[in-house]
């Protein structure tokens, strides 16, 4: 079982940034794959960003790539999510998820693990 633990969000002005990060329990959390999501039209979470087991491999969305970073430090269970050039359209509770896989993941379903989620609004 792991427990997921989202924190970093808040409110910024269109060009800023924040950093997300997702603390993890548990004492395998370098085993999990971990990515971030968000609600998506025609979608109940799509993902932000994703990143395996070992950082070695990296996935971002169209939508973000160049201004978002994922990373993780295994000795701190924690992954993080660094957002630069924030955009309005980037508004949204921003979830992280885990699977203890040694594949990288993409897509929602496949996530075991879900944290409660941050609040990031952007304003114009």
């Amino acid at each position: 079982q792991v427990q997921l633990v989202e924190s970093g969000g808040g409110l910024v002005q269109a060009g800023g940034s924040l950093r997300l990060s997702c603390a993890a329990s548990g004492r395998t959390f370098g085993s999990y794959a971990m990515g971030w999501f968000r609600p998506a039209p025609g979608k109940e979470r799509d993902v932000v960003a994703a990143i395996s087991w070992a950082g070695g491999s990296s996935y971002y969305a169209d939508s973000v790539k160049g201004r978002f970073t994922i990373s993780r430090d295994n000795a701190k269970n924690t992954v993080y999510l660094q957002m630069n050039n924030l955009k309005p359209e980037d508004t949204a509770v921003y979830y992280c998820a885990a699977k203890r896989t040694v594949a990288r993941v993409t897509t929602a379903p496949m996530f075991d693990y879900w944290g409660q989620g941050t609040q990031v609004t952007v304003s114009s």
